[in-house]
Parts: C-alpha cells; structure tokens; sequence
C-alpha cells in the first residue's frame, strides 16, 4: 500500500514539475508579451511621456516597435510622409475575448471614438483583442491603426490587406459624417454598427440590396444625409459586401457598439448634444465673470 501512496506522489510531483515547467516556458515567449507601437515622429520627451501614459513600467515585459509612415503605405495604402504620434497598447487575447478599446487620452485623439475604433478593427478582421491609445499632442487618431495592424503582423496574426484598407475607409467616413452632417460621433458609430448587423442579419446579393438596408437603418435612427453623404455610404457597405465580410461572427460585439451608444445618448432623455451646450454656456459664464473682475481692478 505504502509503495503505490508513494508511486502516486511521485507521479503527482512530475506532473507539477512540469507544468511549472511549461507555465514557465510560456510566459516568457513574446506572444505573451503586450506590445507598445510608438508613433516615429515622437521626440525622446514624447517617448517617455507615452511609456507613463500606456503604464510600460519595465519595458522588458513589453515588445516595444515603432510605426512609420512607410507603414500607412504598406498596410493601408496612406501617405508614406505622414508623421506618426498615436501610439498604443496591443493585448492579443484568446478567441472569443473580443475586443476592448480604451483611448487614455481622449483630449488628444481629437476625431475618433472607441466605438470608431472597435467598429473599424471588426471590419479590419481584428476580433479579440485589448487596445489602449494614446498620444502626448492633439492628433486625429486615424494612424494609430496602422500602429495596431503592425502589432498584429509582428505577432504573426495575418490581417487581409483590403480588409484594413476599407476599415481606414470606414474611419474616414465616420470622422466625415460627423463634421460634415453636424451628427455625434456616437450616433456614426450606431449607424455603421446597425447596417453591419443587417448585413450579417441579410447577407445582401446585390448593391440595390445595401442601398435598401442603409435607407431602412437612416429611417430607423431618423438620420437624415445629404444624397452625397447617403452614395458614401452605401459604396462603402458595397466594398464591404464585394469582400464577403462574415460580419455573423461578430455580430454581438456590433450589438454591444449599438446597446451601448443607445445607452449613452438616452440618459436622462437628452439630445446628444445638451452636455456640448452646458459645457460651452459655463465657459462663456467664466470668460464673462473673468472679464468682470479684471474691469473692477484696472
């Protein structure tokens, strides 16, 4: 009895041995590593700032790479002489985590939101993954994809390259709709995220298809576009259905970008832009006092 008590703690004790072992192993490959994708026009001040702003305490635990301009041309077909601030954080994460994007510095990513970011990435082919931008100057932020598709390659995660190319479309177009239209940048993002889902929902064989879900999604969400804006659309979704995107696999991701946003703009039933308005009245109020006093003193 004693010799199989002690077979057993022996056999017990390998079997520890080893997955200390391989545990071990596994946490010093570089896929286990986050990677930071530092922007090439940052100065060494800027570096540093960037490195406090992302939390890279020890850069040994980080695979740290750097994004050119050379890199816009190369994955998105962009401006080889664009100067490149955005940087970001990449966590490629297990199948079916999805994906979680977080911008640090919301001041300075001046034009695109999470929700652009997630919905561009989903289109892009970029399914689970945890993503932190960041930038130390006021920057649009439609580089910092270029930034992510390299982290992707560097870790062997083969993204298709008209997939990224229409999803930095998809960014242009969103940032445009919300100058141009006067429309949030919320009330973008839940007008791509439901047209996706309707593509999922139909699978449309022809472009009078995607003409008709984009007019049925404008109605649902009462946004009204000019005929311009309404074409940009729909030869946008028209790409995206020449690609045969399975947008079924990450359909409950757009429904998060949908419930979410939807969530946000009905808070206390207010239009999406009452907190611009009181934002903009308390400044006009402080400049007013600030201009009173200084009359008082002179």
């Amino acid at each position: 009895m004693r010799r199989y008590v002690r077979i057993s703690f022996l056999f017990i004790l390998m079997i520890g041995l080893f997955l200390g072992v391989a545990q071990s192993a596994f946490a010093t490959t570089p896929s286990e590593k986050p990677i930071v994708v530092y922007g090439d026009a940052l100065s060494a001040e800027q570096k540093e700032e960037v490195r406090r702003l992302l939390e890279v305490t020890d850069p040994e635990d980080f695979r740290e790479i750097t994004v050119t301009g050379a890199d816009i041309a190369k994955y998105i077909d962009g401006d080889p002489n664009s100067n490149m601030y955005s940087s970001a954080k990449i966590v490629l994460e297990p199948e079916g985590k999805g994906l979680t994007i977080h911008i640090v510095t919301a001041d300075n990513i001046t034009k695109v939101t999470t929700d652009m970011y997630k919905n561009a990435l989903l289109t892009a082919g970029a399914e689970d993954a945890t993503v932190e931008v960041a930038s130390p100057i006021p920057v649009t932020g439609g580089s910092a994809l270029s930034g992510i598709y390299k982290a992707y390659d560097e870790e062997g995660e083969e993204l298709d390259k008209d997939r990224m190319e229409l999803a930095s479309e998809e960014l242009d177009v969103a940032t445009e709709l919300s100058e141009r239209e006067g429309m949030s940048q919320d009330k973008v993002s839940e007008l791509l995220a439901e047209i996706k889902k309707e593509i999922a929902e139909q699978n449309p064989a022809t472009k009078e298809d995607v003409e008709r879900i984009v007019k049925e999604q404008l109605d649902k969400l009462e946004i009204s576009l000019s005929e311009e804006d309404r074409q940009m659309l729909i030869n946008l979704f028209e790409k995206m259905r020449n690609l045969n995107i399975d947008f079924d696999k990450v359909k409950s991701q757009l429904e998060d970008i949908a419930s979410t946003i939807k969530d946000k703009i009905g808070d206390l039933d207010l239009d999406p832009g009452f907190w611009e308005k009181v934002a903009n009245f308390f400044k006009e109020f402080f400049n007013a006092i600030s201009k009173f006093f200084e009359g008082l003193f002179e």
